[in-house]
């Protein structure tokens, strides 16, 4: 990159540490010297340094662990472009790693008052819940929340195999399309314990409601992803 005397210096900094970490001089998950040694390594002041870290970090390049130090942050292990409809098994297996899954609940429960309005759900009627833990190599990768209108199963109907998609296809269900959403939250007690993740992991949510050909809403998904290990990306194109 070219610079002047007009670029600020910070920003020479932010490109030196990029460099960096891309010719392997810094690795990923490797904790940053101290400040004072870093500005001294750097040849620029501590003030300096700071503001060029807070935009790595805003940029989720490197990770602040309160207490501990700064990281360079992991390089996602998944990425996917979240204008696919993907199955969470196909995408693990893609990167050559082997699908698994822990249940912790299956089972027609009554229905929240959020899953009566994304289900467009009648009075009284219950869905069919799942609650699993998707791996990677036995190691956790995805929270999964799975609800579908008990209207659209069989009675005594089981999950009998990792994907949820394949599931409804076995019940004559297509999915054509899904509204998405995605948020971050810092921690959850529960769920992040159950990924084994520590408080300073967000996890990345990531809620889909998923529309048949009819347009009928047949599946409400909340999973939650451990954000070092996955990205999503999204095509955009400008329109005239």
């Amino acid at each position: 990159m070219q610079y002047n005397y007009q670029t600020p210096r910070y920003l020479i900094v932010i490109e030196q540490i990029k460099e960096k970490i891309n010719n392997g001089e810094l690795e990923p998950g490797e904790r940053l010297p101290s400040e004072m040694m870093f500005a001294k390594e750097l040849g620029v002041s501590r003030n300096t340094l700071r503001e060029a870290l807070r935009i790595l970090e805003e940029e989720n390049i490197i990770i602040r662990k309160h207490g501990i130090g700064t990281f360079v942050n992991k390089k996602p292990v998944f990425s996917n472009g979240i204008e696919e409809l993907f199955s969470i098994t196909d995408m693990i297996a893609r990167e050559g790693k082997q699908p698994g899954t822990e249940i912790h609940f299956t089972g027609f429960v009554e229905p929240h008052s959020d899953d009566i309005g994304e289900l467009d759900l009648k009075e009284n009627e219950q869905v069919f819940l799942v609650k699993r833990v998707r791996t990677a190599d036995s190691s956790p990768l995805v929270y999964c929340i799975d609800k579908i209108p008990a209207n659209l199963l069989p009675k005594g109907f089981k999950l009998n195999q990792e994907s949820i998609l394949g599931s409804l296809e076995k019940e004559g269900i297509k999915v054509s399309y899904a509204e998405a959403q995605i948020k971050t939250i810092s921690y959850h007690e529960e769920i992040s314990e159950i990924m084994d993740c520590d408080k300073d992991t967000p996890l990345l949510i990531l809620r889909q409601v998923h529309f048949d050909q009819t347009n009928r809403p047949v599946l409400y998904s909340i999973n939650y992803f451990k954000s070092d290990q996955i990205a999503f990306n999204v095509y955009r194109k400008r329109t005239l």
